[in-house]
């Protein structure tokens, strides 16, 4: 775990928890919730609601609760749940309980009847398009619905039939009546409840008329005792409401909504609509595609848990809204697999070279270490053989200033072994390079060659005792940092963000990894083994992170 995991960074969230404990408020409890919507795969902003709910609730010896805000099941799977819990999983983190808005629907029902009974609530038979008309606009306010002066027992009968299914969507919804002249437009008589007549992943067909998200968040934080509800900026204006209804409800505890900025990373988005969008219209290839920003996707790339968490406390929690640069979240995991990930050696794009002054059938296993600074991960024996492949672009007939690599009649040492020197270029009919000639010195094993200095070093592999290798180069999704800028979203995808290599080359050590497993390819980058589509048979390599910056300006 990174020294910035060690010494977490103080917060606006802290300084409350921290005096509401001075206080013995809640009798010095901390209990937070993630409370997730089951309508997608969750994205790197939930990974810092994750780290801070959970975050905040360990450093104080709390408890955080899952729970699935599960009130809209046109749009939700178990398929979803399932992603949830096993990204929150992923990322370090263990629940206290785990719940679903859907187990208290009854208490809900029943508390949407307390306020009508008491008068802080109607049915309303007004249609979407007059709610929107006859609330009234931030300089005008609005006016009530006919329907406000419905007795409660006009209300009560209206609710129940609402309940039973004896209405068609969209006929009635259940209104709270707080102020239609209120500054806040959120307390301009909010719905609470809307029929529809679908089917719940988890209650089946016991219900058609379900909880509104405003309605249901504050009192499931209070039926489970939640201390602190943590959640983003866009829903500081709807405090006012989350209070009101516990106040009139008069609940058990009375949970403290806090707001925190929401995370604005450049080159993505984080719209669930949106990513939906880019999975339905097949321009990616599903949730977990390496080029998404969701946890799965992350995961797949070869992000590690140690990392985004690093990258979560590094940028900090904030009451004002900005933009995160994309090298803050790159530089984490670059760091992490820099300290931690064993060296191996693949070739992208192989050039052919046989040396010529090598023996025809000797094979030598070269002692390599598998990080220059943890011998502790041990050292991997590779095969050096006459003919080897190294990566088109060591190579240049005619060099640019400055060039280290390997020219024509020109000297270059091969990443652990020898000092070579090509003699000829063989080109086809076409003049394509296809095959170096060259002599090694027998004598630069570990060694410098005497009387000469020699600059350049690149990797290599063996032709005979390589594996076959498809290695994908993914590079961020969009071209341009903000793509919500531009009219259509869509017109800022990166048409470069991913490319594959069918003929590539690694190392014989690499036979045996694992899906998941994570490598820097020296000179090359960071990869990881496909968890899908990498076989036995046939390794898949997915570039989680270049070795540079490849953005900067």
């Amino acid at each position: 775990m990174s020294s910035s995991e060690n010494q977490p960074s103080s917060n606006f969230i802290r300084h409350i928890i921290a005096q509401d404990l001075s206080n013995n408020k809640n009798d010095g409890k901390v209990i937070t919730r993630f409370p997730p919507e089951p309508n997608g795969y969750l994205h790197i902003g939930h990974a810092k609601s994750i780290c801070l709910n959970f975050g905040m609730a360990a450093e104080y010896q709390g408890d955080c609760n899952l729970r699935f805000d599960d009130t809209n099941p046109e749009k939700e799977s178990v398929e979803f749940m399932q992603a949830i819990e096993r990204d929150v999983q992923w990322l370090g983190f263990k629940w206290a309980g785990k719940y679903h808005a859907s187990d208290y629907f009854e208490q809900l029902y029943d508390y949407a009847v307390q306020l009508i009974t008491e008068g802080y609530a109607y049915v309303d038979s007004l249609t979407p398009e007059q709610i929107r008309e006859y609330r009234g606009t931030l300089t005008e306010p609005g006016k009530e619905s006919p329907d406000r002066s419905l007795s409660v027992e006009q209300n009560l009968a209206l609710f129940t039939g609402m309940r039973n299914g004896d209405y068609a969507d969209g006929q009635y919804v259940l209104r709270a009546k707080i102020d239609m002249a209120s500054p806040n437009i959120n307390m301009r008589d909010p719905a609470l409840y809307r029929i529809r007549s679908t089917h719940h992943q988890r209650t089946g067909d016991d219900w058609c008329l379900y909880p509104m998200y405003d309605f249901t968040h504050c009192i499931s934080d209070a039926i489970e005792g939640i201390t602190h509800s943590l959640c983003t900026l866009e829903f500081e204006a709807h405090r006012p409401l989350y209070d009101w209804i516990l106040q009139k409800l008069q609940t058990p505890s009375h949970p403290q909504q806090i707001e925190f900025a929401r995370l604005q990373l450049e080159y993505t988005i984080v719209s669930k609509r949106k990513l939906a969008q880019l999975v339905n219209e097949k321009h990616v290839n599903g949730w977990d595609d390496p080029r998404m920003p969701t946890i799965a996707g992350m995961r797949r790339a070869g992000y590690t848990p140690t990392a985004i968490r690093d990258f979560c406390e590094r940028i900090g929690i904030t009451k004002k809204d900005s933009w995160i640069e994309m090298a803050v979240l790159e530089n984490c995991i670059r760091e992490d697999l820099n300290e931690n990930a064993p060296r191996a050696m693949a070739v992208l794009n192989p050039l052919r070279l046989v040396i010529e002054n090598y023996p025809d059938d000797q094979v030598e296993m070269l002692n390599v270490s598998n990080h220059p600074q943890k011998p502790e991960l041990g050292i991997r024996n590779i095969p050096f053989s006459k003919v080897i492949l190294i990566e088109q672009d060591d190579f240049a007939e005619t060099p640019p200033p400055k060039y280290k690599r390997l020219i024509d009649g020109g000297e270059v040492r091969l990443r652990s072994s020898y000092v070579i020197k090509c003699n000829e270029i063989i080109k086809d009919n076409k003049g394509n390079i296809i095959e170096l000639r060259c002599s090694y010195d027998p004598h630069t094993l570990g060694k410098k060659p005497e009387g000469r200095k020699v600059k350049g070093v690149i990797h290599w592999v063996s032709e005979q005792h390589s594996l076959a290798a498809e290695i994908r180069l993914y590079d961020r999704l969009f071209r341009i940092a903000n793509p919500e800028s531009e009219q259509n979203y869509l017109d800022a995808l990166n048409p470069d963000s991913l490319e594959t290599l069918s003929n590539s080359r690694i190392e014989a050590s690499l036979a045996n990894a694992d899906a998941g497993d994570r490598f820097q390819f020296e000179r090359t980058g960071y990869f990881c083994v496909d968890s899908v589509d990498s076989t036995k048979d046939k390794l898949v390599f997915n570039r989680t992170v270049t070795l540079r910056d490849t953005w900067a300006k």
